[in-house]
């Protein structure tokens, strides 16, 4: 190659790059906490509160949110991969995630949101709605003899698989007698046509449930949980969040990486302001702040009053 064609082909080389880099800084500029273009990436299990969350925030703010559902696995990895740099996750970072983040010159803003929960779900045709927590462990660890036909998760690959594992103390599922689907939606499906199944899902997907989920979730029984540590046992209903007494809760976090003030910081600040924590509050699930009840008190005139 002539020493011409290779000043040529750097010269194009360099012209690509500041255009590339003056584009993406435009970009950026273009973005504010309320107003721009952006995506979420979101653990599947809670899909529904954050689709709530996104549709009242973009009805409010010049703002347009794209959703990107995924396992637990998979967002955290599109995290680390930059493909994403917002995500929602059902638990917090660990101290080696941080660590890797630290490495990057990386520092995640999390916010906690929302307390949501594991929910154990049987076929309609069951009479008995009570489950120890100790004889599903039991039987992920390969022991027989209780009511459980079989287990069945929504991904393996979900946080409510890494969940369980890491409370059976597992490094990944058994093969005999458990089962995995792609979505919550699928586990609720198999479930309500087959008999002695234990479905293990998010208890966002049966307290804001699609309306075509209607006649699924008309034949399964939300199971309550007896704990490790605790005796009776408890439904997964909102009181029992508040009160700490159901077995199986997990908090809810926004991790923003996006490094500047763009919508990760509004978004942030919205599911964790007023507004969204009423949206929590609304859809079933614990609000890390009760928002507080307006009461409107109208005095009416007395008889001493001047007309």
């Amino acid at each position: 190659m002539s020493r011409f064609n290779v000043y040529l082909v750097l010269g194009l080389f360099i012209f690509l790059f500041f255009n590339c880099k003056k584009d993406e800084s435009a970009a950026i500029n273009d973005e504010t906490i309320l107003k721009g273009k952006a995506s979420i990436y979101v653990d599947e299990t809670v899909t529904p509160l954050v689709e709530e969350e996104v549709m009242v925030f973009e009805g409010s703010y010049d703002a347009k949110f794209t959703l990107v559902s995924k396992s637990e696995s998979e967002v955290l990895n599109s995290l680390y991969n930059k493909k994403a740099s917002i995500v929602v996750i059902a638990r917090n970072l660990s101290k080696k995630e941080l660590n890797l983040f630290e490495q990057r010159k990386i520092v995640p803003k999390i916010t906690k949101f929302a307390t949501d929960g594991i929910a154990f779900v049987s076929n309609k045709s069951s009479s008995d709605t009570l489950i120890a927590l100790k004889d599903v462990i039991g039987f992920m660890k390969g022991e027989r003899g209780s009511k459980i036909k079989g287990l069945v998760f929504d991904n393996p690959n979900s946080s409510t698989v890494n969940y369980m594992n890491n409370l059976s103390g597992l490094n990944g599922l058994p093969e005999k007698d458990v089962y995995t689907f792609k979505t919550n939606n699928e586990v609720l499906k198999f479930v309500s046509e087959n008999n002695g199944m234990i479905g293990v899902v998010g208890v966002n997907w049966l307290s804001q449930p699609n309306p075509s989920m209607d006649p699924v979730i008309k034949n399964i029984n939300v199971l309550s949980v007896k704990g490790l540590a605790k005796e009776g046992y408890f439904a997964p209903s909102q009181n029992n969040f508040a009160e700490g007494s159901y077995p199986l809760l997990r908090d809810l976090y926004v991790v923003n990486c996006q490094g500047y003030s763009g919508l990760g910081m509004g978004f942030s600040s919205f599911v964790a302001g007023d507004i969204g924590q009423r949206i929590v509050l609304k859809s079933g699930l614990l609000p890390f702040e009760i928002p507080a009840r307006k009461l409107n008190i109208i005095r009416g005139k007395t008889n001493s009053e001047k007309k």
